[in-house]
């Protein structure tokens, strides 16, 4: 895993030193070592830059950019499978100077062109110039795991694995996408292919881009995204005629060759484990077959109620990992608040960066590549939503639209979840709005939007400056997922929204700000596109979520050791802003800085603010959203 940044230059203005500029913004994603080159060609200026975390051979041979005949690319990633599609070069005439999955893209791509990654099972993002043909080529993996944003404007595009190298190019217009404050607020993070900035984008998961260096700039303005990968087919293929017995074995094969893969390294690889299910599966997978000890941590915040350290030493004991516990103070946590909009470059609410960005950094003492369990949810359906659409879905829409608006109108003029038999339930505030939200519009596409949004449109309108009819496009409105089941269709709006946009751009921040490289089992290719045709019973089977993944866990670990509430990386940001933050929150939220910003209505947000610390504690995860942007606003923006 690595960073890269670069340029193609219709202009012929960019240099050397630009690109190196644009890369040691990254030095924290590639730490050992570094390369840059600049082509000078008769239609543009291509740079392409790498900043290297040397995971697979070792040697100089591994270095970037690479060059292949007449193909140079900067890569991002493992390709894992790199030794099976090698051999299989080979056979087809290829010849190999060196042990890099590098070479073995480039070798891809010489022999299949774009459909090379058809090939790939693994996490990249990379770019190759093709200097016979004069275009150059960006693609990303199916999932997202890896990052990549580009900017075109003025003839110029930029490229870089974040944002801070692309900012870094003193050709970059700063200037905010108003769009995607209105998707920050909505999602706490701004999703695919929007970015906080003008002429600025994300590559969406499962697409690659084509610029053809010969055609004049006006005629590439729009630089057209196109997908090689959907999870949509998965899911629209027929369901398979299979016993639960058979579905048993089958997935755990197919899970068993994806972990492994995920453990190719020639450095020393850990795995996160939290005791959950997603982790014990993957660990327990991997060490079952394994003479050596694998090496597993957890991080504990007891003193803030985060401490899921003793059920992941019992499953460590018990599959005999080499068990690492780490025990961080509630000070450490905070201290990372500050450095959360340096690293996350665009506004990021999702506060679990938080405890990921500890775990990560107590890991990389030890070693150089640990394995997530990110996706288990999204794959195998663990998330309380999917139980609450299977639950009430059907009943919602039977109840005649005159009696769900009026009770959703009851239930926001008296909340009942402040009545002493519901108050003190996790998360209630948010729940009891999600339940108004169903009431007033059942459909599985507004369930869906309605329990993913903090702010809806109208209270979005209330407090920005800036209004907007509706959001931009998003995965939500997805037609080809139109006869998919209401399980399905949340699935894969997860998987391509929630997934990449929030959990894996989490997950790749964290590790990387210290040099980690994060793996993600479950989001090989096999087990989706296993898991989409799987019965929608064996993986919600009534109230019991990630059914079939808990049975192959059940074989290895004793249920009893495993049958637990879910906790998660919860942080006690209600808490937190009461007390520890208060200070933080009027130093950013306060009617100067609203007024002289112009991006927010201070009159609004201050309401808001107000309330929430008059009494109004269901509206922490809004004043933490807002506290995140104003952050990243000053860091980002104004310096």
């Amino acid at each position: 895993m690595c960073g890269i940044a670069g340029f193609v230059d219709f202009r012929k203005r960019s240099n050397l030193e630009e690109l190196k500029s644009m890369c040691d913004t990254l030095k924290h994603r590639g730490p050992d070592g570094e390369g840059q080159e600049v082509f000078e060609t008769e239609f543009a200026q291509i740079g392409l830059g790498h900043r290297r975390l040397a995971i697979i051979e070792l040697t100089e041979l591994g270095k970037q950019p690479m060059l292949f005949e007449h193909l140079h690319i900067t890569f991002n990633g493992e390709i894992y499978n790199y030794k099976e599609i090698r051999n299989e070069l080979r056979s087809l005439g290829h010849a190999f100077k060196s042990d890099s999955d590098t070479e073995v893209i480039l070798h891809a791509f010489a022999e299949w062109k774009e459909k090379c990654v058809e090939h790939f099972v693994g996490m990249f993002a990379f770019v190759i110039y093709d200097s016979s043909e004069n275009c150059v080529y960006a693609f990303r993996d199916r999932a997202g795991v890896k990052p990549f944003y580009y900017y075109f404007n003025n003839d110029l595009f930029l490229f870089a694995s974040e944002l801070k190298a692309i900012k870094n190019n003193p050709e970059f217009i700063k200037e905010l996408n108003t769009e995607a404050i209105h998707l920050f607020l909505a999602f706490g993070n701004i999703p695919s292919p929007h970015c906080i900035y003008n002429f600025t984008q994300k590559l969406a998961p499962a697409a690659y881009i084509k610029i053809d260096l010969t055609k004049k700039p006006q005629s590439i303005i729009k630089i057209e995204q196109q997908f090689y990968w959907s999870v949509y087919d998965a899911y629209a293929k027929p369901k398979l005629n299979i016993e639960l017995p058979e579905a048993i074995f089958e997935t755990e094969k197919i899970l068993q060759k994806a972990f492994e893969y995920r453990m190719v390294s020639d450095v020393p690889v850990g795995i996160f484990l939290s005791g959950g299910y997603d982790s014990a599966c993957v660990t327990a997978l991997l060490q079952k077959d394994n003479c050596n000890p694998l090496r597993t941590f957890t991080i504990a915040v007891p003193d803030i109620g985060l401490n899921e350290a003793p059920y992941a030493k019992e499953v460590a004991r018990y599959l005999g990992t080499n068990h690492n516990e780490f025990e961080c103070t509630q000070k450490e946590a905070l201290e990372l608040i500050p450095q959360l909009p340096h690293f996350y470059d665009e506004p990021f609410a999702d506060s679990s960066a938080i405890p990921t960005m500890l775990v990560s950094a107590m890991a990389r003492k030890q070693v150089t590549v640990a394995l997530s369990a990110d996706g288990g949810d999204e794959v195998f359906a663990g998330y309380n939503r999917y139980e609450m659409m299977q639950r009430y879905g059907t009943k919602l829409n039977k109840i005649p639209k005159i009696f769900r608006k009026g009770l959703a109108g009851f239930l926001d003029t008296f909340p009942l979840y402040k009545l002493p038999p519901l108050k003190n339930k996790y998360n209630i505030a948010q729940r009891y709005d999600k339940t108004i939200s169903m009431l007033r519009n059942p459909s599985k596409e507004q369930i869906m939007m309605g329990l993913s949004e903090l702010f809806t449109a109208e209270k979005r309108n209330e407090l920005l400056v800036k209004k907007l009819v509706r959001l931009p496009e998003t995965a939500y409105e997805n037609l080809s997922l139109k006869n998919a089941s209401s399980l399905q269709y949340m699935q894969a709006i997860d998987y391509t929204t929630y997934l990449p946009d929030d959990i894996l751009t989490k997950v790749d921040r964290a590790s990387m700000h210290c040099s980690l490289e994060s793996r993600e089992p479950f989001l090989d290719q096999n087990i989706i596109e296993w898991a989409a045709r799987l019965p929608d019973e064996f993986k919600l089977n009534g109230n019991n979520k990630k059914f079939i993944l808990k049975e192959i866990v059940h074989k290895y670990i004793p249920k009893e050791l495993m049958d637990r509430p879910k906790m998660g990386f919860a942080i006690p940001i209600e808490n937190w802003l009461q007390n520890d933050l208060k200070d933080l929150v009027y130093d950013f939220i306060n009617e100067n800085k609203l007024k002289t910003q112009a991006i927010f209505s201070p009159k609004a947000v201050l309401q808001l603010r107000d309330d929430f610390y008059n009494g109004k504690r269901e509206y922490a995860n809004k004043i933490w959203y807002i506290l995140m942007f104003q952050m990243w606003l000053e860091k980002n923006y104004y310096n």
